[in-house]
């Protein structure tokens, strides 16, 4: 799944730390989520924070809204 990244947030008080990127419409409207768990940060790497980016997994569903979570640095691309 592929999409714009329009915001990203960091919830440092929930357990696990998970980190939230929101495509092409912000969060409570957001199309797709890409969340990435707080013990898998490192072996994700850095995302960018802005422009296209893709989610490559298991597509589940949270309160509605599909979502990939990212595990690794291959779990994730910038397309060209």
């Amino acid at each position: 799944m592929c999409g714009t990244i329009v915001s990203e947030h960091k919830s440092t008080s929930s357990k696990g730390t998970p980190t939230f990127i929101n495509l092409d419409r912000p969060y409570p409207n957001q199309v797709f989520t890409l969340l990435i768990w707080g013990d898998d940060r490192e072996r994700v790497g850095k995302v960018p924070e802005t422009g296209k980016i893709c989610g490559v997994g298991v597509i589940t569903e949270y309160r509605g809204s599909p979502e990939i979570v990212l595990r690794d640095a291959k779990s994730w691309y910038v397309p060209k």
